[in-house]
């Protein structure tokens, strides 16, 4: 056997030496869409899109090449860029089963987060939406906003702590994160994570927070993600990981590992209580109201064709956690910096709060109806996205239809694209959202006032497929964001709570945000370190 080795050894790397060569050296059908030149023969254009600072790459593209463009991937792959909305509603909803979410994100999930939503296809995927579906409903929403304000009141009285005098700067993103991590274990899966007195270190949170950044920059390896599901085993890749000379993989698999552990112990303490009943359910945290328990309540009680594994529930409990903390603490912590520099919005929103309660928590139903915390909310999704773009990946060959013609790079005229099977999509989130075709020339203004009124009818008839206001920033179709009206909760429960004890102004230093998987700041370009510092003063 041993001469086979060498002859199969050669035959192996032709072959793939020719798989990725004959991309280079074929014509494809995308090579007469415009775009910007490769920057690497060996990774195109993924070093420019996929580096923290690459804002000016997705914009002066979006400007240039219009709202579909061609760039670059490895090896020569060619991938679209889209932010046309009538592709965009193909891509998403019409042809989502032609246009499915990329193998390599969603088998990297798969390994890091188990099979949850973020981690599975098809029907996998349908079946575990009919489960969660009805656990996001609006009615779970209202019942959970006294267990948002509870958990936001001890927030609010940290930060009072922290203040020494009646006012200081306080780094408000990690109060945010730690915020938004015991909204989600308290609402969502009903167990405690942080008690937001102290800075007690949280292994858990900490798991959280480095997962996207150490995704981000192990994206070179993600696509191979497919392949390792495919021929390793749990046990073997735990096992080969650990002798790996890579000090991010070392720092991704000991993440990994904490998040197993901890999803494990929450899982089975929601067990433990529901096998002894009721009235053990309704003291626990949450009171039986968490996400978590109506789940594995809902779940139990789902036909045996339909019934969630441990594994996948498990999975939803991992994916909850990344899903709603980053996105939502930054999110936040957007809004809180536009507010400081913005005083004047951030008065008339204060007095909107104040007008209707000057201590009492606030409602549901009258919080989720005030019309200007809404507009502020609005516009600051719409202008800063949490996530820039996300991928997706043709199926098989597919027509894209489009709402405006593009000229080609021959100088035809094309009113659709034939996209080849194994293309990279990039929806373009941000760029969708900041489309002066439907926005109008104020488009990069952060305007609160625009929700005010009637939206311009560019806006309507431009039938953006989002779930969300006319815009991408929770996605649409059957991969949009689940949890979309819980982190809208979270974060007016916040506003409300905060706006009405503080005044938020801007501090010493500089705050640069990051392209990553979940865009982030920095105090200063150089800072490698999430943080926002702001000045907080004592109203009340």
């Amino acid at each position: 056997m041993i001469p086979l080795v060498a002859p199969l050894f050669f035959c192996a790397t032709v072959w793939l030496f020719w798989r990725f060569l004959h991309r280079y050296v074929t014509r494809s059908p995308l090579d007469n869409i415009r775009g910007p030149s490769s920057s690497s023969f060996w990774r195109g254009n993924i070093s420019d899109l996929f580096n923290r600072h690459a804002w000016g790459y997705h914009d002066s593209w979006s400007r240039q090449y219009g709202q579909v463009f061609k760039f670059h991937g490895t090896l020569g792959a060619r991938a679209l860029y889209v932010f046309d909305p009538l592709a965009l509603h193909h891509i998403v909803v019409k042809d989502q089963m032609l246009y499915e979410e990329s193998r390599w994100f969603t088998a990297w999930n798969h390994l890091t987060i188990g099979p949850g939503l973020l981690s599975v296809h098809g029907e996998q995927h349908r079946n575990q939406r009919r489960i969660l579906n009805p656990v996001f409903s609006i009615n779970h929403m209202r019942n959970l906003s006294p267990v948002f304000y509870a958990t936001v009141h001890r927030l609010q009285k940290a930060i009072s702590n922290e203040l020494q005098s009646s006012s200081a700067e306080v780094d408000i993103l990690r109060w945010m994160g730690r915020t938004a991590l015991e909204l989600v274990g308290q609402g969502g899966l009903g167990y405690a994570f942080d008690p937001l007195v102290d800075d007690t270190p949280n292994d858990y949170a900490d798991a959280l927070k480095r997962l996207l950044p150490l995704n981000f920059a192990l994206h070179a390896y993600r696509p191979l993600g497919p392949t390792i599901v495919k021929i390793c085993t749990p046990a073997f890749r735990r096992a080969v990981a650990r002798l790996l000379p890579h000090k991010k993989i070392q720092e991704i698999r000991r993440v990994v590992e904490t998040l197993e552990t901890n999803c494990k112990e929450v899982y089975e303490s929601k067990m433990t209580a529901l096998e002894k009943g009721d009235d053990t359910v309704t003291h626990q945290i949450g009171e039986g109201k968490d996400i978590l328990s109506v789940l594995i309540k809902a779940n139990m009680s789902a036909s045996e064709a339909n019934r969630l594994s441990k594994d996948e529930v498990l999975g939803q409990i991992s994916t909850l956690c990344i899903a709603a903390m980053d996105t939502t603490s930054n999110a936040l912590a957007r809004i809180f910096q536009l507010l400081a520099e913005h005083q004047d919005v951030q008065e008339k929103v204060r007095a909107e709060l104040l007008g209707v309660s000057e201590f009492d928590d606030i409602p549901y139903d009258q919080l989720v109806s005030l019309p200007y915390l809404d507009a502020v909310c609005r516009e600051t999704l719409r202008l800063h996205p949490p996530v820039t773009f996300m991928f997706r990946e043709t199926v098989q060959d597919v027509i894209m239809p489009l709402s405006q013609p593009i000229r080609g790079v021959d100088g035809s005229v094309m009113n659709e694209i034939f996209v080849p099977k194994d293309t990279f999509v990039a929806v373009g989130i941000r760029a969708c959202n900041r489309n002066k075709q439907i926005w109008g020339d104020d488009v990069l203004e952060w305007k609160p006032e625009r929700w005010l009124s009637a939206l311009p009818e560019t806006v309507v008839k431009a039938h953006v497929p989002g779930i969300y206001s006319h815009l991408m920033t929770f996605l649409g179709g059957g991969r949009a964001c689940i949890g979309f009206k819980f982190s809208q909760l979270e974060m007016k429960v916040v506003l409300a709570v905060l706006l009405r004890s503080f005044r938020f102004s801007p501090g010493d230093g500089e705050i640069v945000w990051n392209v990553a998987g979940v865009n982030y700041p920095t105090m200063g370009k150089t800072s490698t370190e999430p943080s926002m510092l702001l000045k907080l003063e004592r109203i009340r």
